[in-house]
């Protein structure tokens, strides 16, 4: 799609009308609000029910392996977003990508919610991680389309969307959290259906009246004959796969560790494929081309960085369940109740870090530099979670405030990295790749917890101060080195800010 026709799709989209911002936002921003609510409530449960014994209603899968599937998980679910933004890019559009793919998480949670065993566990699994890549990047590409390159609200208008995550982020581990933890995992997991539910209802009846256009054009739409190509490709693929895994395991040449050393591979490749397509691309403009080399080390630094935020799903939940004291102040703290300090400190946060990238205006901090504060910040939140074991050791229980304040300090990263990365991504994409350029920001994600799923096996509490220190330090290192090199990267940026 050109430029100026794009152009005629942002400003057919009511630019003023929710806090200043395009109605739009406020479909949107309701949408996510109840996906993340579902996502953010099934995973604040999701570990503690594969690890807890079966006579506690979990799985019984053993507490390392929990701790793989759930880095795995993670990963193959931001993985699925090179699905998503494909489909949107060549076949339907960003819209019907966020319609289809909220039905196929919908599906996994009622999965969820009835007992079964391992099996269906997988199954659920496999339509969440398929359901989340395709709404996930597309409901940020659609954002995208509502604002030109030149006005300044963008990013205060990501923030604000990033608050709606949130918000449902916040809420969920609570309310999932206290029902699945205390009465019913697979009741908990219900209740996440209907969060999906409720999303899904909000963007069928709002979106043709606040979002106008947006997200309904194809950018770059398959030929009838790259269908035909496509689709015959896809069923061969589908069969060698499904030929593969029944060959695989029963040889025993398919294994957990095998899959896990695989997923690990793809972390690494698919954004080198991505990268290296884009690139290289007729499609692809020179200016486009020097935006891309920019975009590599933020995308390396965002790697680093969720590869330390994402383990409070995983390391630090389990650390909440093992490590922490439970019984502080005259209540008993749900250890899922952790997993919403993070969102809870960024619906604090949130706005004043949008005023104060709209106050500076001109004058903010480049990408590059936010980005490499967030590393800082993101390395500081791990050294800080070692001090209990160097001044207790590991065999006391920890007050719960040290997971707070490393909750807190990794929340001001991710203010200076998320919503920023989210909305630098909508401006440096090449115009043939939107919304796969938006997958490949998810892939940073998916690359971090694929690492994750080789690194958590390291973690015991014996090894804590080690596992803290050397990943933490790791972080601060690149930031330094992210800092120095910022005004160069901000020159392949060419213009954008």
């Amino acid at each position: 799609m050109s430029a100026m026709n794009k152009q005629k799709i942002v400003s057919s989209v009511p630019q003023k009308g929710f806090f200043g911002h395009p109605k739009g936002l406020l479909t949107l921003f309701f949408t996510e609000f109840w996906e993340r609510f579902s996502y953010y409530g099934m995973r604040a449960i999701l570990v503690f029910y594969m690890y807890y014994e079966v006579s506690k209603g979990g799985l019984g899968i053993d507490e390392t392996t929990a701790l793989a599937i759930m880095s795995i998980y993670g990963s193959l679910v931001y993985m699925s977003g090179i699905i998503g933004g494909w489909l949107a890019d060549r076949i339907f559009g960003t819209s019907k990508a966020v319609f289809y793919g909220g039905i196929l998480i919908m599906l996994g949670h009622i999965v969820l919610a009835f007992p079964g065993n391992i099996s269906m566990f997988f199954i659920s699994m496999a339509l969440i991680i398929i359901g989340t890549g395709m709404l996930k990047p597309n409901i940020s590409s659609i954002i995208g389309d509502m604002y030109s390159e030149e006005d300044n609200r963008r990013d205060a208008g990501f923030s604000i969307f990033y608050m709606g995550i949130n918000l449902g982020a916040f809420l969920s581990p609570l309310v999932v959290g206290t029902v699945g933890m205390n009465y019913s995992f697979h009741l908990g997991f219900g209740i996440a259906a209907i969060g999906m539910f409720l999303g899904l209802i909000v963007f069928v009846f709002t979106k043709k009246k606040n979002l106008g256009l947006a997200g309904t054009y194809v950018p770059n739409p398959l030929s009838p004959d790259e269908k035909k190509k496509v689709f015959t490709r896809i069923g061969l693929g589908a069969a060698l796969i499904g030929a593969l895994i029944a060959v695989g395991i029963p040889t025993g040449l398919l294994t957990f560790d095998t899959f896990i050393a695989l997923v690990g591979v793809l972390g690494i490749l698919l954004p080198t494929a991505y990268f290296v397509t884009m690139y290289r691309s007729p499609k692809t403009t020179e200016t486009e081309r020097s935006r891309i080399l920019a975009y590599i080390p933020l995308f390396i630094a965002s790697v680093m960085f969720w590869a330390i935020q994402e383990q409070g799903s995983t390391i630090l939940a389990n650390y909440a369940d093992k490590r922490t004291q439970l019984d502080f102040a005259g209540i008993h703290i749900s250890p899922a109740w952790f997993q919403s300090l993070n969102p809870l400190f960024i619906i604090t946060l949130a706005p004043v870090f949008a005023w104060l990238w709209v106050k500076l205006g001109n004058r903010q901090p480049s990408v590059p530099t936010k980005f490499a504060l967030s590393l800082l910040f993101s390395g500081l939140s791990f050294l800080v979670i070692l001090l209990p074991a160097y001044f207790g050791g590991t065999d006391s229980l920890v007050n719960p405030l040290w997971l707070v304040l490393s909750y807190l300090i990794v929340v001001f990263g991710e203010l200076c990295l998320s919503p920023v990365g989210l909305s630098a991504t909508t401006k440096l994409a090449p115009a043939a790749f939107s919304a796969q350029m938006m997958s490949l920001w998810f892939l940073s994600s998916a690359a971090a917890q694929a690492i994750n799923a080789q690194i958590v096996k390291f973690y015991t509490p014996e090894t804590e101060m080690q596992y803290f220190g050397v990943i933490g330090g790791a972080s601060i290192v690149l930031s330094i080195i992210l800092f120095a090199l910022s005004p160069k990267i901000q020159s392949y940026m060419k213009g954008v800010r």
